[in-house]
């Protein structure tokens, strides 16, 4: 019989060792308890080096940061400017470094928004906490056939949610195809985090040509500072410039409009 591994991420140990010992009566199920997202991450990595990782994530959307002063054991992307740090930034981790393994957002509330962004970064279902444990294996199971489990009560509002991000994406896509093709380099700079002079460096031009570029690109953009700019260049689908520099990487510190040299 193939069996099932399913790793149970949760801050609320009792909740996770609870649910984890009803799913380890199931023939077909192998399961663990993490309590937080660093745990979590080093259980994937143990897991992936000994040839036996996870099939199936189940996350709390409410899961405490993940960070905590521990590096952690999986790379994460850049943040936009106002992102959290919760069970949803743990799915989008986990998706970006290990594709084949189904996160499954465990919810004590439903949530439109919370549930469309759990699908955008890359969730396969969104589930009460209150919910059967038949209910609960059924999306499991569901989720490894490339099934995509919400409840009826909430499809309404996530594909209103999601057609709401397509047209801002939409939106970002043609406002950064008005720029030329050197200030989208500059924009790409900006979106690794390097500042003018290191732009100014980077593409051998001064750095007052780089400060006038930088400000037709919020013009062009229609925004007021370089993280609103950065944050709208991730929403259009831009990367940031290939590495090449050890001013790349750094985060994004905004000092008066303008990034931070």
């Amino acid at each position: 019989m193939a069996r099932i591994r399913v790793l149970v991420v949760d801050d609320h140990r009792i909740f996770a060792e609870s649910l984890a010992a009803a799913l380890a009566a199931e023939p077909d199920v192998d399961v663990s308890a993490a309590g937080s997202g660093p745990a979590a991450l080093r259980a994937l990595e143990r897991a992936a080096a000994e040839g036996r990782g996870y099939d199936v994530l189940l996350v709390d959307a409410e899961l405490g940061a993940l960070t905590n002063g521990e590096p952690p054991a999986v790379p994460a992307p850049r943040q936009e400017e106002t992102a959290a740090v919760d069970g949803i930034a743990l799915v989008a981790r986990v998706r970006a470094a290990r594709p084949a393994v189904r996160s499954v957002v465990l919810a004590e509330k439903d949530d439109p928004r919370a549930a469309a962004r759990a699908l955008q970064a890359g969730a396969s279902g969104w589930v009460a906490k209150d919910c059967s444990l038949q209910r609960l294996l059924s999306v499991i199971r569901g989720v490894l056939r490339d099934e995509t489990h919400l409840p009826p009560a909430l499809l309404t509002g996530v594909l209103r949610e999601l057609t709401a991000a397509r047209k801002h994406r939409t939106e970002s896509e043609r406002l950064v195809e008005s720029l030329t093709p050197r200030e989208r380099e500059v924009l790409r700079c900006m979106v690794a985090g390097l500042g003018r002079k290191a732009v100014a460096e980077r593409l051998f031009l001064s750095p007052h040509t780089v400060r006038t570029h930088m400000q037709n690109v919020l013009g062009k953009l229609g925004v007021h500072s370089t993280l609103a700019a950065v944050a709208l260049a991730r929403r259009a689908g831009v990367g940031p410039a290939d590495a090449g520099t050890g001013a790349l990487g750094r985060d994004v510190v905004e000092r008066g409009g303008q990034l931070a040299q």
